[in-house]
This record gives C-alpha cells, structure tokens and sequence, in this order.
C-alpha cells in the first residue's frame, strides 16, 4: 500500500483541479516566422510563459496537450489534423484545463467538423465559450497586447485538466481489436448472415451454402443450388427472415442453371444444420441477359417494419461503350442500352427493390415506394432506380435511409474535378428516387451521349427533368429528378474525398451502428462511432467510419481497422454480441483463394482481449510428423494479465505456452489456440497442419567462399535433391539459376518471390503484385483481364512495345483485349511501368536452367559498380503425396561485392557521420567501440583493407570471430592525425591487415582500441574490403 500513495495523490489533485506550477503555451505553425507567432512570443517574454513551437500534429493527443496551459492553433492549420488530433484537442478544451486561442489568417477551417466550422462565424477578441470550454478568436494581425489577456483568460486558473468533464469521446485505439480468421480457403464468398448462437450462414457463387460452426470452429456445406455462374451471375445472396428463430425462413438470390435467362429470389427452410432445398418458395422471378458481362449485384438485406431489400445491377453489355455510357439505340441493341435497364420503369435490373414477404412464399408492395402499387408507372417493387451496380448496400435500421455502393464505369468523358467521368458512388436514399445511371456520375454531372449510329456526342440530359426517349424503354419517358452521390471518388486522388486514396475502385456501403441497438453486447463497439455509416472498399482494402449530422448529411470520414490490410472485402455485418463480421474476397477474381476468409473481430471496451499466435516448427511434414507448438507470439495489451494457453487438435486438448504434438497418420489437421487472461478475455487463433508429404531437401555445396565474389575467381557448385514421396527426383524439375542483381537489394525482392519466374525481373515482379493489377489478371488463367503469359505471347520484349504497354499501365484504357477498361495509375513512374512490362514480358520465354553440377565464373558485374551481387538458387516442386499439394524448396548463396561500406554493420556503438554535399557516411570510432557484421564466410579470406582517416588519436582495429573477445583472426595499426582538417574528403587512406586462415560461417566483430588504453577518438573508417589476395 505504501508505494501507492504517490499516483493516488496525483489523481486526486488532478481532479480536484490543482494548478500546474508553470504556464505553458504549446503553438501549433508550419512557420515559426510568422507575425501572429512573432507576437507570441513577444507576449509569452512579458508574461514568463514557456512557449513551444511546434509543427508535429502528434502533440494532439490527451497526454500531452494535458500539459499545456492553452493551445495556439491557426485557421489554415486545421485542415492538417486528422481525426484523432481533433477530437483530443475538442476533450482539452471541456476538460478545463485550458483553452484555445484561434489565429484567424484564413477563412480555411475544417469543414467537417460543425465545432470548428463554427470558428468561422464567432467575433473576434471576445472571451467564447465553445460546448464548456474557453475560446478566444484573435487576427493574424493581433499583437502582442491583444494576445496577452486573451492567454490569460484561456489559461484561466492555470489548472490540470479533468477528462471526466470531456463530453466529446476519443477515437478507440487500434489494439482494442482483435482479428480472428475463422476460415480460409473458401471460393468467392458472396454474403453472410449470422445466426442466433454465433453461426456464420455464407454462400459462394459457384452455388454452395455453408455454415460454420462457432463451437466446434469448423464449416461444412449444407446446401449447394444448381447455378449459371457465368459472366457475374451465380449465388449471390443471403438473409434471415427476421423471425428467423420461429420460422427458420432463410432467403436466398440465384441465378438457375439452365437455357432460361433468369434470377430467382427464394425462400427455404433451415433448422440446425440442415438446409431443406425441397422447401423453396419462389418470391420473384428477374428476367436477364446472359450474353455480355456485367453487374448482377444480388445482395438481400431486411431493414425496418420486416422489409425485404434486394440490389440488383444493370446486366447490360459494359464491354462496347467506346468510352462512353451504353446507350446503344440501334434496333437489336436493348442488351447494350442501359436506357431499357437501369433507366426503364418497367424493368428491375439496374435497382434497389424493397418487398413485404408473405407467410405464404409471396410478396406484398409496401407503402412508399417509387412507383404507385398499380404498376401505371413502374413496377411497383421499385425503391431506387438509376444504379449500375449496387453491389453492397445497408438500411439505416432508425430511419429507413438506404445506402449503396455503386461501383462505377470507365470512360474517357472529362469530369469537372480534371480526372474522367468514371466515379464509384457511394449514395443515400433519405426517400425513393432515380439516381442518374447512365446520365449521370458523382455531382450529378452529365455524361454526353454517344449516338452508336454515328458515333458522334449528343447533349447529355437535365438532371433536373430526365427523359429517356430510348426506342427500347419500356417504362415512362419523363423519370424523377436525379439525385446526386453521397460520395464520390475515381482511380486517381480525389480533391473533394481525399481519404478514400487511389488506385482501382470498387464501392461497398456497410451499416450504420447505433450503440443503444446493443445496450448489453459484450463486444459493442465505442460511443464514438454511434450513429456512424461503415463504408469499405473491395480494390483499396479499407473500411472508412462516415460522419453524418442530424439530417443525415455527408459531415467527414475517417478509416476504421487501418492496421488490417483487408483481402478483398466483400460483406460486413454486426452480430447481435456487437462483434463485426467480414468476408473478404482474396486476390483473385472468379477462383478460390487461398485468403479469401471469414473474419470476427471484437472490440474490448475496458479489459482488452489476448491476441492468439500460433507458431509451428513445422507446417509439412511426412507421417508421422512430431510438431512443436508455441503460443509466445501470442500478446496481451493490458500489462500485467495472466495468461493461460489451451490446444486443441482433433478431440485432444493439451495446455501450455508451449506443447508437442505427434501426428501419425496422414492428413489436414486443424490447430486451434486460445489464449485466455484472468479477466475473462479470450482470443483464439489456428492453424492447418499437413501431414503426408515432406518438404524437399534441397541444397547447394561449394568449396568456394558464400558470403562474396572476387573478380576472375570461379564458383564451383553442386546441387543434391532428396523426398521421401518422390523417391528419386526428377532432375529436369529441378531449377538452377545464376544471375547477376545489380542492387543488393534486389536481394530481397527475389527471395520473397519464393524463387518463382525469372530473378532478373524481381522489381517488376514485385511492383505487379504490390498493385491493384492482381485483381484483374494472374500469371497462367484468365480472369478479368488475359493472364500475364497471354499478354508475353502477343508482344515480344523491344523498346516500342515496353514502351507502349508501359504508358498504357501508367493511363488505363481499353480496346487491346476487349473494351474491357483497365485501371490507370497516375502516380507511377515510367521506369516502375517499365520494370513491370519486362517482367510480363518474360514469361513468355522457356527460363533454362543450369546442370545439376558445374563452375559458374563472375564476369557480369564488370563495370556494374560495388552495389551489386550474384544468386545462385536451386528450386525443387514435388509431386505430392497423400492428398497433400505439391511443395517447393529452394536453397541459395547470395554472394556479395566484398567491399563492404562500414556503417552497414549489424550491431556496433561507433558514431555515424553522413557529409551529404560531398555523398559521404562513414564512422568515427572511438577506444573499445565495435562494429558487427553477421553470418559471413571467411573461407579464402587472406587479407583486410580499412579505408580510414587519420582522425584522433591513433590506434587498432581488430577481427575477432564470434564474440568481441572472441579469437583474433587479424588486425591492423592506424596512426594519430588530423586529416580532417583540410576537409571531410581528405586524406582517406587504406590500412592491411594479414588474415589467419578461417573457414565457415561467423560473426565478425571489429574492435577499436587505442595503443596505449586511452579514451577517445581514434580515427574515422569508410568501407573494409575482404580480399582473397595476401
């Protein structure tokens, strides 16, 4: 008890308001010479205020403006603060533990948030009370003596600040969360519903219904629809009847397989795991095309009063716009005229539906809708019109406000913003209405349209008064006024929505979360994001939380979850314990992905859950196969909780930190962990172990050094291949490559490419998959766009093609395979483009490899510089064995240039000094300083040079092995001087030192002593080079 009585103190003056014993001004500017900062200062001199400059935004947070007596921040500044700076600086203020001195030199403050747009409308050099905390307004003219009583009225009685009395609630930390994929491996989610207990229904669009089972945490099918799943068609959505619990009605969205174009919206019957397919009621018949790709949308979603939502897409021809909108005229050309879709009363695709089921397998038509219910204007299930493909949508479940995501097209039509016509959509229907497709995009801005006849522009339309004079409508002409995005934001950076980025867009809309909808839920999320739309993207991998203000109007956004890189979000739902689903798509479209998963992830309000790491000695491995098991990866966020570690593989349970398993028979084994702390948090983690087949042996033997080359010097290698399975490899799968990288740290970039394709095109290989590009096309199938081995067989690799295609990846476009558009990227470089190019390019030629055995000579680095170096790699992909998938290894020697720059070391404590208008780093070293270079070869090793200057005192360094008083391998004398004297450039010079021989692999320390044990500056050292000569 006795040591507690310090903090409890500090608490109790805290909040009983104890004055700070000094005044501190923090002032927040990007120019400390500015006249109002001038003036400060000058005040803060008369006054004895500490005043801090400052423009790090970091200072915004509760624990450091707490010790602040006010806080300076300037109009135009306020743009700079993101969403967690301002909702602390808004808590300083109501804490009253100072106030805010507001510098007028712009009209510029932050639109999105209504208190601080209010600046704009409050007098200057009046003492404010803004929400219960002090403010005061003053010119960027002010003076000194205007800003001295206006810091004392801020600063008050100069007291600690009291958070409890913050009535704005801070942004919840990251750590708060805790991610857990509950599967992987699953082949194009759709969409999901959570039943009561924690199951997970989810459907694929090949047709399968599966349930996975919170308890046992394994999935299993349960149902699988016979489906058309061409072009984007298939099993495309899932929901609960609302009285799911006494009915067991589930819904479902399909397009049946079969030579009838159609989709169907079905009700069936689901009790346990049992799904009874002899149950379906068919609700709704939509007639479709199945010709030409795309937009099928298909997402179902009940939202207030047991209403029925369904998003249907355009299903019109996008292929064959020329850049334009499809409204094709031409007699025989309704499938490429999106005026007889989307555009038409009379027809369902290109909407949003909203029903009332019946008991009896039929609908109803509520009141309300966009049409009267006699069907004299349009069909009656009509909500909203004017969509191209609202591919994810919520309902407000308060207000009955719709939200969707419409992912937009790719045209060549000039927007008002300097970027294309072409925005993805994210829209909110407060009431029924037309929302523009295919007039309109964005603001309501109109697109011309193209006379397919001619193919000449005509005048775009009047948002305001549409008609749709196509010879293919079916509905009314004169269409309700159309009704502008919410949000709106193309592949390039937006100046209006700056945070959704750039890059290949595809708009989702999540729900809006309301906290009293989940008073009780042990994993509701924070106050702080009551009344919030959650917004995310399939292309850009993020979720955004939106703002709205009391009417429902666009206030500001801000990213939600930024620490998970999402794999292709495709639906989000809150479960009724407050916790968040997520399906995520993976890479590839159309195909099973190995991280297309089903996520939970749970928000911790006060103790924080363990977070579950699992990791295995072994993830392969031939029967039987003992494994080593470690929970020490696995982390708790509140200090000082107990952890408790239980395994679960199969029916045994073993307890832990750390367990060995041994699995005897051939197969997939599921590892489960869960990680549990003495509050009751629990976090679960778990991995596939996959017995049957052993992992390659694969290495590569030398007699030569393999750590660096020498010039004229010669590598000698031999590679030895052995699998248990396979028996005796076949020698022609075996790869064996021998490159020269010219930067070392293409290094990298070859090894994290698993040793796959050629390594002199790593950067390219990289860049590819670092981008949006994955999405659209793979290396060897066809997806949206042709496989990378289809683009390497049209062109061949020569400076007009590399160029061509290289521009084309830098602007977009269409009309090389197809109209199908491909995204731009602006921002690239053309030597990036480039890179990329040379690697798809490559993959058309027959890679060769070398003999098993041989002497390869270093000749290609001539001329090349010292950055640098040679990879020799052997690569072996099994055959597989017992259902277990093929398995590569590789083995390597990465040999490097041997001058070696010294401020390159591992570990050392020397000083670094960099002379950045001479291109010069070096170290200056000082008596018993070191330096450490790990895990190098001294096989051939006779000889060091030190490049040094004679800087200090003189002294040695010395090569010791393994350990600073480990055993000397060598060492060499420098003398006193002062070289630098005459410049930093000056007097370097090499010093020898003889090498004893060594061989292997060791730990280098390099030791600097002086000669006679006194302290001080030896001498500055450049670079060593480990020479093979004496």
């Amino acid at each position: 008890m006795k040591k507690l009585w310090l903090p409890v103190l500090l608490t109790l003056l805290t909040a009983c308001g104890a004055k700070r014993s000094v005044t501190r001004i923090l002032c927040y500017t990007k120019n400390t010479e500015s006249p109002w900062v001038k003036q400060l200062q000058e005040a803060g001199q008369k006054e004895g205020w500490q005043i801090v400059l400052t423009g790090d935004r970091q200072y915004f947070q509760d624990d450091s403006l707490k010790s602040f007596s006010a806080v300076c921040v300037p109009f135009s500044l306020t743009d700079s603060l993101n969403y967690r700076n301002i909702p602390a600086l808004k808590r300083y203020a109501e804490a009253g533990g100072g106030g805010i001195l507001a510098v007028k030199d712009s009209a510029a403050v932050k639109q999105g948030w209504p208190w601080l747009r209010e600046w704009n409308t409050l007098p200057e050099g009046k003492e404010l009370e803004q929400d219960k905390g002090r403010l005061y307004i003053v010119p960027a003219t002010a003076t000194a003596a205007t800003i001295q009583p206006a810091i004392r009225y801020l600063v008050g009685n100069n007291a600690w600040p009291d958070y409890s009395k913050s009535l704005t609630i801070a942004p919840p930390d990251t750590n708060r969360y805790t991610y857990t994929v509950l599967d992987h491996g699953l082949d194009e989610p759709m969409e999901m519903c959570i039943l009561p207990g924690g199951n997970v229904l989810f459907v694929e669009r090949k047709g399968a219904v599966k349930l996975y089972d919170a308890r046992q945490r394994q999935t299993k099918t349960i149902g699988r629809f016979d489906v058309f799943s061409g072009i984007e068609d298939g099993l495309l959505g899932v929901a609960l009847d609302p009285h799911y619990e006494k009915n067991h009605w589930v819904y479902f969205y399909y397009a049946p397989a079969g030579e009838k174009w159609y989709n169907k919206l079905v009700r069936l019957e689901l009790h346990g795991d049992t799904l009874d397919m002899s149950s379906e009621k068919v609700l709704m018949e939509v007639p479709t095309q199945r010709r030409y790709c795309c937009h099928s949308a298909g997402y179902l979603f009940f939202g207030p009063h047991d209403l029925l939502y369904l998003s249907i897409g355009d299903n019109t021809n996008a292929e064959e716009t020329h850049g334009y909108t499809p409204v094709d005229e031409r007699p025989g050309r309704e499938l490429s005229d999106d005026q007889a879709s989307s555009a038409s009363t009379m027809d369902l695709r290109g909407k949003i539906l909203r029903i009332k089921p019946e008991p009896d397998g039929t609908y109803s038509i509520p009141e309300g809708n966009l049409f009267p219910k006699d069907g004299s204007k349009g069909r009656p299930e009509i909500y909203v019109m004017g969509c191209r493909n609202p591919y994810r949508f919520s309902v407000d479940m308060k207000n009955a406000f719709v939200y969707w995501g419409d992912v937009g097209p790719d045209t060549k039509v000039p927007s008002a913003e300097g970027s294309t016509l072409s925005f993805d959509e994210i829209n909110q229907a407060k009431k029924p209405g037309f929302f523009g497709w295919p007039y309109f995009n964005g603001n309501n801005e109109a697109y011309p349209l193209l006379d397919y006849a001619t193919m000449k522009e005509r005048p775009g339309k009047d948002p305001l008064r549409p008609v749709n004079n196509s010879p293919h409508n079916t509905g009314i002409k004169d269409l309700p006024p159309a009704q502008p995005a919410m949000i709106w934001y193309g592949d390039a950076a937006s100046p209006v929505f700056p945070m959704v980025g750039k890059g290949g867009e595809t708009a989702m809309a999540g729900p809006v979360f309301y906290s009293d909808q989940f008073k009780n839920a042990p994993y509701k999320l924070s106050d702080y994001y009551n009344g919030k739309l959650f917004i995310y993207e399939w292309m850009r991998h993020w979720i955004m939380a939106v703002t709205l203000d009391s009417a429902g109007n666009y206030l500001r956004m801000e990213p939600f979850l930024e620490n998970i890189d999402f794999a292709a979000p495709t639906d989000m739902k809150i479960a009724p314990d407050g916790s968040i689903y997520m399906l995520e798509y993976g890479t590839n479209w159309f195909s099973k992905n190995s991280n297309a998963k089903l996520v939970r992830i749970t928000y911790s309000e006060g103790n924080r859950q363990p977070v579950a790491n699992i990791r295995s000695s072994q993830l392969y491995g031939g029967a039987p196969l003992t494994v080593k098991l470690s929970a020490t990866g696995s982390v708790d966020y509140d200090k000082g909780d107990k952890l408790t570690y239980t395994w679960k593989i199969g029916d045994k349970q073993l307890t832990g930190e750390q367990v060995d398993h041994t699995f005897s028979q051939p197969g997939v084994y599921k590892v489960d962990l869960t990680v549990s702390d003495d509050h009751g948090g629990k976090g679960t983690s778990s991995v596939d172990i996959k017995v049957g087949n052993t992992p390659p042996d694969v290495r590569i033997m030398t007699s030569a050094n393999k750590s660096f080359y020498w010039d004229n010097a010669l590598l000698d290698y031999k590679v030895m291949v052995t699998d248990p399975e396979d028996g005796t490899p076949d020698s022609s799968k075996i790869k064996i490559t021998f490159d020269y990288l010219p930067m070392g740290k293409d290094f990298a970039l070859v090894l994290a490419n698993n040793g796959g394709g050629n390594t002199k095109f790593a950067k390219g290989h990289q860049l590819f998959w670092s981008l949006d590009c994955k999405s659209c096309h793979t290396e060897n199938t066809t997806s949206i766009g042709p496989s990378l081995q289809e683009v390497a067989k049209r062109y061949t690799d020569n400076e007009t093609n590399v160029n061509k295609l290289a521009a084309k990846i830098i602007t977009g476009g269409s009309g090389s395979w197809g109209s199908r558009t491909m995204s731009a990227h602006p921002d690239m470089s053309v030597d990036d483009a480039k890179e990329i190019v040379h690697y798809i390019l490559s993959l058309s030629s027959v890679q060769g490899t070398l003999p098993m055995q041989g002497v390869q000579s270093f000749k290609a680095h001539a001329g090349k510089g010292n950055e640098g170096g040679y990879l020799l790699m052997a690569t072996y992909t099994d055959k597989g064995a017992n259902n277990i998938e093929p398995i590569t290894s590789r083995d390597y020697l990465m040999l490097r240039n041997p001058w070696v720059q010294a401020e390159d070391f591992d570990e050392g404590n020397v000083n670094l000094i960099t002379i950045t208008t001479a291109g010069l780093a070096y170290t200056a070293v000082r008596n018993n300083s070191y330096i450490r270079f790990n895990h190098l070869y001294m096989d051939g090793v006779k000889s060091m040079q030190f490049n040094v200057q004679e800087q200090g005192i003189g002294g040695v360094v010395e090569v010791h092995l393994d350990k600073p008083d480990g055993p000397l391998a060598g060492k060499a004398v420098v003398k006193a001087g002062n070289a630098a004297a005459a410049g930093p450039t000056a007097g370097w010079k090499p010093v020898s030192a003889t090498i004893q021989p060594v061989t292997g692999q060791h730990d280098l320390y390099f030791v600097f002593k002086s000669t006679d044990g006194k302290d001080g500056y030896l001498f500055n050292m450049d670079w060593i080079n480990f020479s093979n000569n004496n």
